[in-house]
Order: C-alpha cells, then structure tokens, then sequence
C-alpha cells in the first residue's frame, strides 16, 4: 500500500531507536542491580517497566507499519488495539505510582508516566477509526503517536538513571 511505503525510513529510524533504547535499559537495571533499596520494586512497577512498555510500543507499530499490508484496515485494526491496550496500562501505571511509597510523584512524573503516554494511546485508537478514510492523516496520527512514545521513553528512562544514580546511593559496606 502506497500509503505505508513512504513511512519506511521513518519507521526504521524509530523502530531501531526502540530497541536500542530497550536494551540500554537492560543494562541500566543490571548495573544498579547491587543497590537494592526497600519499596524500589512497587517503584519500578510504576516508573520503570512503562518506559520499556512505552519503548516497546514504539517498536510494535514500527514493526507493524513495515509489513506489506494489501490494504490499510488490517494495519489500523492493530494499531488501535495498541492504542486500547495501551490507554488501559496507562490506568494500571496511576493505579502502581499511587500505590508505591519510596517515592511522592511531582507534576512532571504525571505528566511523562500518564499523561503524554494517554495521549499517545488514545491518538493511536482515534487515528485507526480514521484509517480507512482519511489514511494519510491516521499515519501522521500513528507517527505523531509513536514519536510521543519514543521521547516520552527516554525521558522517563533518563529521569530513572538520574534517579537511581543520585538519590539511591549505595551504602558504605564498612
């Protein structure tokens, strides 16, 4: 579909930055390992796992608009479930921040842990309704959608590191 093929780079460009950026993460978690903190689990529940959720979003839909669609309804279908999906987690992620204790959320973390992603979420199953009629808009929807996941991500994920490296100091062992 010609629609689709004209976003290829762009959803190469974003799709590679996802994964990049999860497995970035992977190492982050890994070298901050030996720091445990008592409550960091809720907090990494509600902090956290969204961004690699957000991050792999981002990489889903660069997958999915990179197949070779016949037309776009079926595209549309999957990426306003994404959508659904996501909006849904989004309730479960202010269910988990309002729940952990190690940490009292500021208007920035509402702002990047529910608000922006809602946004993105609730784009992505508006712009599948409008797929089938106005399809070069939906895909500027989608891409707007998961450019907001992907900057929304590494903000969250440089917000944690910063975190974890300035507040959570490792104890002196003697």
């Amino acid at each position: 579909m010609s629609e689709l093929a004209e976003w290829g780079s762009f959803y190469g460009i974003v799709g590679s930055a996802a994964g990049a950026l999860i497995g970035l993460q992977f190492v982050v978690m890994t070298l901050i390992a030996d720091r445990p903190v008592i409550g960091l689990a809720d907090a990494g529940a509600a902090f956290a796992t969204p961004t690699i959720v957000h991050f792999g979003a981002a990489l889903l839909l660069s997958a999915l608009l990179r197949m070779p669609w016949r037309s776009i309804a079926p595209a549309a279908a999957y990426w306003g479930l994404i959508g659904v999906a996501g909006a849904v987690y989004t309730v479960v992620v202010v269910r988990r921040m309002r729940m952990q204790s190690i940490y009292r959320p500021q208007f920035e973390d509402w702002l990047f842990h529910v608000l922006l992603p809602l946004a993105a979420y609730t784009g992505l199953a508006l712009s599948a309704f409008e797929a089938s009629s106005h399809a070069r808009d939906a895909l500027f929807g989608v891409g707007a959608a998961a450019l907001l996941l992907l900057f929304t991500g590494i903000h969250n994920a440089w917000d944690s590191v910063a975190y974890h490296v300035l507040v959570t100091k490792p104890s002196d062992k003697g």
